[in-house]
């Protein structure tokens, strides 16, 4: 029985690590917390989860709050700040998305790799330590996040376009929201210069409640930092002033809200970054780098989960396929590549949302008018690698703004 060691029990980590389990591999995966101190804990993200994760969390029988979780049918754009009048309208999914506070899931999905027979080690492991449980393995796979551990993969500096965190984020999870005037929807509001501010119904300790995030651009109106032990009361009502003063709408919807529980609010900020997928080791073992350790993108594109459970997917099938054979370099590479391809949608699709060059804007005013256009966007968030056809080139953004126009001009 071939040997896997997982490091990290995010999303990808564990959903790569209950897939091989099924597939009769020996799997340990290393993690600083057990299921009680992941739901104890504060929230860990926003996430949306749209069509095709969905689908594989039930083929693995990790979907628990399908039944519970709000339906999300569409995805809400509003564009104001600009000296053009705002633009607001909502894009329908041609599959529901949903959102599972991630203390739930992973305290969950990590109790059922024990109960698979899955070797859980508690612990945060040094690159020494790795080194010395790598050898004793057939393949290491690092999903360690955006850590300590992700750091000795090299940034790959011709696909990494910044080094710097683009947005600092504030997050709340609320009860006694309104909902969306056009129901379940995953809203988002862009202030082009300031930043953005995201809302949509999830489930969460609470049971449903929202949440809602705000991406302030570094140094502007909307980054107004709080105490880093800050409690989630003084977290959420610093929210609520951002809402009051830029998204007026919004925060007529929580002006009876309160955090859903102590730990329901998270602040932060990350660098956009991709690194290169294998790391050596001091003593030269070759580790395999996963998901977002290898490639992190800003939420504005509500991916990160989605990709995590797409890497989980495209390694298992790799390792699998692969068979008896050595797991080199060469392997390790070949397994990225497969979900690079995919991938690099996401993080072209992330750069050009948080530059907001021209064309996004006018692609905004034409999904106002055109639903099709609305609902094309909305189905992005399920599959982005149609994006490049439409709306992440400036010319063929024109291209395609100038054809739906010129075709409506001839009804």
């Amino acid at each position: 029985m071939r040997r896997i060691l997982v490091i990290g029990a995010g999303p990808s980590g564990l959903q790569l690590g209950i897939g091989l389990l099924a597939e009769d591999y020996d799997v340990t995966l290393v993690s600083p917390r057990g299921p009680e101190e992941l739901r104890a804990g504060p929230v860990l993200s926003t996430q949306c989860l749209f069509g095709p994760a969905l689908r594989r969390e039930r083929r693995h029988g990790l979907s628990l709050w399908h039944d519970r979780a709000p339906r999300i049918e569409g995805v809400g754009v509003r564009v104001t700040g600009t000296a053009d009048p705002d633009v607001s309208w909502v894009g329908r999914l041609d599959e529901p998305a949903q959102s599972v506070d991630q203390r739930l899931s992973l305290s969950a999905w990590l109790e059922r790799f024990v109960r698979d027979g899955g070797r859980f080690l508690r612990r945060r492991v040094t690159v020494g330590e790795l080194e010395d449980l790598a050898r004793d393995h057939d393949l290491t796979v690092v999903a360690a996040g955006r850590g300590e551990t992700a750091r000795i993969f090299p940034r790959d500096a011709a696909r990494a376009a910044s080094d710097v965190p683009r947005r600092t984020l504030a997050v709340a999870y609320v009860t006694g929201a309104d909902p969306h005037p056009a129901g379940a929807v995953l809203s988002r509001t862009a202030l082009p210069g300031v930043g953005e501010v995201m809302v949509l119904p999830t489930y969460s300790l609470a049971g449903p409640c929202h949440a809602v995030m705000v991406e302030a651009v570094p140094g502007g109106p909307m980054d107004r930092p709080t105490a880093p032990d800050a409690p989630a009361e003084e977290v959420f009502d610093g929210l609520s002033d951002l809402l009051r003063e830029h998204a007026p709408w919004e925060h007529e919807r929580f002006a009876r809200a309160r955090p859903a529980d102590p730990g329901a609010t998270l602040r932060g900020a990350y660098a956009p970054v991709v690194r290169e997928p294998v790391a050596r080791l001091p003593r030269g073992t070759a580790v395999l780098g996963m998901a977002d350790t290898v490639v992190t993108n800003d939420p504005v594109t509500a991916q990160g989960a989605n990709m995590a459970s797409l890497c989980a997917d495209v390694y298992r099938r790799a390792i699998v396929d692969h068979g008896a054979r050595p797991f080199d370099e060469a392997f390790m590479r070949r397994a990225f590549a497969s979900y690079w391809r995919q991938a690099r949608h996401v993080t072209a699709w992330s750069r050009v949302m948080l530059s907001g060059p021209r064309h996004v804007w006018e692609l905004f005013r034409l999904a106002g008018e055109h639903q099709p256009t609305a609902d094309r966007f909305a189905d992005s968030f399920s599959d982005p690698s149609g994006l490049i056809d439409w709306f992440l080139h400036p010319e063929r953004a024109m291209e395609y703004t100038d054809d739906v126009r010129r075709r409506a001009h001839a009804w």
